[in-house]
């Protein structure tokens, strides 16, 4: 991705099934989960580098003791710190006698997370502050094991203001604006009536002590308390929660906007944000791991029951993310290698079209380095494509009795698609210089070329990208590095389609004025006599403002109709060229159709940054609300 762009976070679920002494009989250590949940969260870096927390809770712990506990981090490799910190507690209290590692209770009792069920949480901050407060596991405290609630979540609502307006106006005062508090509060809030309502039943018919609370406890009905709360809710979210009393939930939103798998067998229980982690830590078949289903909730009751159940009226539709499969989720998960490889193959067409079928003076490579699986599948359907074309050739001599061998060899090797490795990523380059005022001078040398495999002035350079979102690494880095090749024709492919719309469910896409492929279409709009349409899509926004989000319309899509995508493309390769370097050649931008995503990725079809056709009624509302801050100049997101 040639810009950078924030995106969902990494949720990871443990919920061993045995005592803690079971795992140190057979794995040798009382910590096996604590160790497996660093271990899948290390395997999720790459959702989230912001801060890190992690939570726990102890099952059946005497009155008296702590049950639930939580780390968090916003400091350098927060990750590893947390982890490097608690360990360090371990073992300094194995070296004094209070823990002794073969005994696994002593661990239960002394380290914090010496627990049965571990919860963790990868945060990439698209709002709020970016202190350690910020970072999930969010706690809601109460000396009723059934009122305790810990949450972590990969999610964004696009009705915040409205969540707090109902916690308003149930009399709650909430002191946090954010969706996390707001989702945190429900489920709570749910949650007590549950409780409450529980005790009052159980105290008429005589219960008292631990008595009425096991009774709670065993007839508490997280799934009741998700389904009450998600009434409110409109956004994309994976949601896991631990009750202090050791029920545990994973909740899936109803269009399955936000990933997330699990398996379970006798031992444990186990959710990550993707499938790779959970096969690899715990060498689990592709056939085990299996994702939750959209508006379904995998709850686990203290006695270790597993029920995956709806909470919601799931959608019809799918809206996966395609951007999971595009660029955020690791490439090495099966189904995602093959759908990346065929993301590459999809754009030969255009490729060849934009080399004028000239593969012989070709150069084809990729933008380092989320792009390299669709670079192997543009080559190997260019190579596929010409095949076809050489035995044809052949065929066809052969039948007219003109065919050679020296012919054939000319064949075989005229216009062969030629891969190299281009350009590089210099890694030494810290960021440290992005407080300085000559970053953007900086930065254009972040990458570099590999010199003498593009002949000046003769072959053309394609280069492919996963996508395009704003275009200013675009413009200062990558086009400058490439230009330096000089070659004829430099195109960027995209594997994505052009990015027209902002993201609310997770996607750091939020403010429509910074995408290249709106700039463009405004531009167009002004150049071509139409520039009063800006003004009057701007006031059917205001107008609408007001209205609930089932009678909103994207109002923004009148632009983008005006042009075709073709126009667009060409007008910002125009934008996104740097104008300070000496480089004569044509600049060629071409993006992924949405027909041929959709044929790539058969089982995601979340294209609503692609198309505005969003999956939830918020996402309408956010849309023309980013159209109103652009046109009145006002930065941040649309919504909270």
């Amino acid at each position: 991705m040639s810009d950078f762009i924030g995106h969902e976070c990494g949720v990871a679920l443990i919920r061993l099934l045995k005592p803690l002494q079971y795992y140190q009989e057979k794995y040798g250590s009382p910590l096996f989960g604590f160790n497996k949940l660093f271990l899948l969260m290390e395997k999720q870096h790459n959702r989230g580098q912001d801060g890190a927390g992690i939570g726990a809770l102890k099952l059946d712990v005497p009155a008296g003791s702590a049950f639930m506990f939580r780390e968090r981090s916003t400091k350098v490799n927060s990750l590893a710190r947390i982890f490097r910190e608690q360990l360090k507690d371990y073992d300094q209290m194995v070296q004094r006698g209070i823990i002794h590692p073969e005994f696994a209770q002593t661990a239960k009792d002394n380290f914090n997370f010496g627990a049965e069920i571990l919860i963790g949480h990868l945060r990439y901050g698209t709002s709020g502050s970016y202190s350690s407060s910020a970072c999930h596991p969010y706690y809601r405290r109460s000396n009723w094991p059934t009122k305790n609630l810990m949450v972590v979540g990969n999610f964004n609502m696009t009705n915040g203001e409205e969540l707090n307006e109902v916690l308003v106006g149930r009399g709650q005062h909430p002191i946090y604006d954010t969706d996390t508090q707001t989702v945190l509060e429900e489920l709570g809030f749910h949650l007590d009536e549950m409780h409450d309502d529980l005790y009052h039943d159980l105290r008429e018919k005589g219960l008292a002590g631990m008595d009425i609370q096991n009774e709670i406890s065993r007839r508490l009905d997280p799934l009741k308390v998700l389904e009450e709360s998600a009434k409110q809710w409109d956004g994309g979210y994976t949601i896991a929660g631990v009750v202090g009393n050791g029920d545990t939930f994973v909740a899936r939103d109803p269009n399955g906007i936000r990933p997330c798998f699990y398996f379970h067998d006798e031992e444990m229980i186990a959710f990550a944000s993707e499938r790779v982690p959970l096969m690899t830590i715990f060498g689990k078949r592709i056939t085990e791991v299996q994702p939750v289903k959209p508006g379904h909730a995998v709850v686990i009751k203290k006695d270790g029951h597993i029920q995956e159940s709806p909470f919601c009226e799931p959608s019809k539709s799918s809206f996966q993310c395609t951007f999971e499969r595009i660029y955020f989720s690791r490439g090495n998960d099966a189904d995602i290698y093959k759908e990346r490889k065929q993301l590459g193959a999809a754009l030969a067409p255009q490729v060849l079209w934009s080399v004028e079928h000239d593969l012989k003076n070709t150069v084809l490579s990729y933008i380092p380095n989320t792009a390299e699986t669709a670079y192997f599948g543009l080559l190997d359907e260019l190579r596929m494509l010409r095949r076809k074309y050489v035995k044809k050739m052949v065929i066809d001599a052969h039948e007219k009795g003109e065919l050679t061998e020296e012919l054939v060899d000319e064949w075989i090797m005229d216009n062969w698609p030629r891969g190299e490795k281009v350009a590089n990523k210099d890694i030494k380059l810290r960021t440290f210089i992005a407080q300085e005022k000559n970053r953007s001078q900086m930065v254009s040398h972040v990458y570099d070329i590999t010199y003498g495999v593009v002949k000046d002035g003769v072959d053309n350079l394609v280069c492919i990208d996963d996508s395009i979102v704003r275009g200013t690494t675009l413009k200062k880095s990558i086009l400058k590095m490439l230009m330096r090749t000089q070659a004829k024709r430099i195109v960027i492919a995209s594997t994505a389609p052009q990015i027209r719309y902002p993201d609310c469910y997770g996607i750091d896409m939020s403010e429509l004025g910074k995408f290249i492929a709106f700039q463009a279409a405004v531009a167009l709009t002004k150049e071509t006599g139409k520039g009063d349409m800006l003004q009057e899509v701007y006031q059917q926004c205001v107008a609408q403002a007001n209205l609930p989000p089932a009678d909103m319309k994207n109002h923004v899509k009148q632009i983008y109709d005006e042009f075709t995508a073709e126009q667009i493309s060409q007008k910002i390769a125009e934008l996104v060229r740097p104008k300070d370097v000496d480089w004569a050649g044509e600049l060629v931008i071409l993006y992924q159709t949405i027909d041929n995503l959709h044929k790539s990725c058969p089982n995601h079809r979340g294209d609503w940054y692609f198309t505005g056709n969003y999956p939830t009624q918020g996402g309408n509302r956010v849309v023309n609300q980013a159209y109103i801050n652009y046109y009145e100049n006002r930065n941040g997101r649309a919504y909270l």
